[in-house]
């Protein structure tokens, strides 16, 4: 819908056997701005890792809408949330008016629907979910759990999103207030299970493990490159500085995407490992 895709492509250079990256991008309309993913299932058996990555319009107002949900417990509650949850925030009757409010209640409302579909399922599933909403100059991210966005300003990485880890000190007390407890297995858990303090689904544990998005707003002005949006598989073996550092010299976002992902399959991560880059431009 104002977007213009590039077909999905697989990276001819992959160095990791069968398992390449899928990886696509595209372009708005007005050429304001471009983007680009990247996609891996890397060193683990099943993919559990989804991201939505689109171009629309509302009114005469260009909307990107750019997302990475990262699943445990299966990918049933990450692919929900990648299929419906920018459907709930454009159909939100204040979406242009107050678009904070509108990108909380439609987290609330995806994850609502979320665990009444999974009602009779014996299996528990959750998602991460970081996403990034850009109305003209506004850029809202929201956050919940631990994948992570981050922009380039004037050549420093800003991180616009704090990752949700149970041992985070306000995330403790939260949980601790409402009756749960944190606990160190190997890492820090929420009851001794879950190694993120906020998720979509995750029905057993949904009285501690919240669906309530943290949200950050910042203006795209002269200065502000680029933005990475990406699941822990990336930010678990590169720093943003690293990634800032890394996507600067690559003007297209897909090519840049790519080489993120097989980055952080080099070093090691042992996750799925998925990309969205964003990059503006300011000379339109």
């Amino acid at each position: 819908m104002g977007g213009v895709n590039k077909s999905m492509a697989k990276w001819k250079q992959w160095p990791g056997g069968n398992n390449p990256p899928s990886s696509g991008g595209g372009q708005s309309e007005n050429e304001k701005f471009s983007y680009g993913f990247s996609s891996l299932r890397g060193k683990r058996a099943s993919m559990e890792d989804f991201h939505d990555a689109k171009i629309s319009k509302v009114g005469e107002q260009v909307i990107g809408l750019f997302g990475v949900f990262d699943g445990h417990g299966g990918s049933r509650a990450a692919e929900y949330v990648k299929k419906h949850l920018f459907d709930n925030l454009l159909k939100h009757p204040k979406f242009i008016d107050d678009t904070k409010l509108a990108i909380a209640e439609a987290y609330k409302q995806t994850d609502q629907d979320y665990l009444r579909a999974e009602n009779g399922n014996q299996r528990d599933a959750g998602s991460t979910a970081s996403t990034a909403v850009l109305v003209g100059e506004r850029l809202l991210v929201a956050n919940v759990g631990d994948s992570r966005a981050v922009i380039c300003r004037d050549g420093t990485a800003v991180p616009l999103s704090s990752d949700h880890k149970p041992n985070r000190t306000d995330e403790r007390q939260r949980i601790e207030d409402a009756g749960g407890v944190v606990m160190w297995v190997g890492t820090w858990r929420v009851g001794g299970v879950l190694a993120v303090s906020r998720a979509f689904g995750d029905r057993l544990l949904k009285r501690y493990v919240v669906a309530e998005p943290e949200i950050q707003e910042d203006t795209i002005k002269e200065g502000v490159d680029f933005l990475v949006l990406a699941s822990d598989g990336l930010w678990d073996v590169v720093t943003n500085d690293e990634a800032v550092s890394m996507v600067g010299p690559v003007p297209d976002p897909q090519d840049a995407a790519k080489m993120l992902t097989e980055e952080a399959y080099r070093r090691g991560s042992a996750d799925n490992i998925t990309c969205v880059i964003v990059r503006f431009n300011h000379g339109n």
